[in-house]
């Protein structure tokens, strides 16, 4: 996220980054697919509440990270939000990720996957359900994803733009698979998201020479 936070601060922004539980430095036992991540961003959320009203709070949020935001069952206001790539239901992703990896015999494993979720981390696949909890997130909703990616496939992604609530907008990037799409495609992307910020936050910054 760091090449986003970059332009955002050039553009004027604040810009918190979130290291979420059982990545980067932060503890924690086991990457939770967005479950206990929820937490941290309902954490960080209420840190710049302190700071800035709704209005002027935006954000962005890529794959696992996506899902945790639209999982959180505490989730304080924003004013716009941007999902990456984000995966519609847990079984999806593990049947999409198992067929790259292991052709079609892979999805079969996925079912067992599932099966390890609630001895091993507490949780089941009803819980990892960020498609469900699309439409009650009570923000602009701006889904992008890439029009080659195999892991959150376009229909997926598709699927989840007609699950979230209005106003909404979808950006398939064209030859994207599951990658960086801010790298990708780096200046229609900036172009994008500083179009839709100046959109719907309050008293859009001016960039900075």
């Amino acid at each position: 996220m760091l090449s986003r936070a970059q332009f955002l601060h050039q553009a004027g922004y604040t810009v918190l980054l979130i290291d979420l539980q059982s990545h980067g430095e932060s503890n924690g036992k086991h990457i939770t697919f967005g479950y206990l991540e929820s937490r941290d961003v309902s954490g960080a959320l209420e840190l710049l509440g302190k700071e800035f009203s709704a209005d002027r709070i935006g954000v962005i949020a890529e794959s696992m990270g996506a899902a945790a935001f639209v999982l959180a069952k505490e989730r304080p206001a924003v004013s716009a939000v941007v999902l990456e790539s984000m995966y519609p239901t847990i079984d999806q992703a593990l049947s999409n990720r198992l067929r790259l990896h292991l052709g079609s015999f892979g999805p079969v494993l996925a079912t067992l996957f599932e099966m390890l979720l609630q001895p091993r981390l507490g949780i089941t696949a009803d819980d990892l359900r960020p498609i469900d909890r699309v439409g009650d997130v009570d923000a602009p909703v701006f889904i992008i994803a890439g029009s080659s990616d195999e892991h959150t496939t376009p229909q997926e992604s598709a699927a989840i733009f007609a699950a979230a609530s209005q106003p909404k907008e979808l950006w398939l990037v064209p030859g994207a698979a599951h990658v960086n799409l801010h790298d990708f495609a780096k200046e229609e992307y900036e172009r994008k998201i500083l179009e839709y910020f100046a959109r719907y936050l309050h008293s859009p910054p001016r960039r900075r020479r």
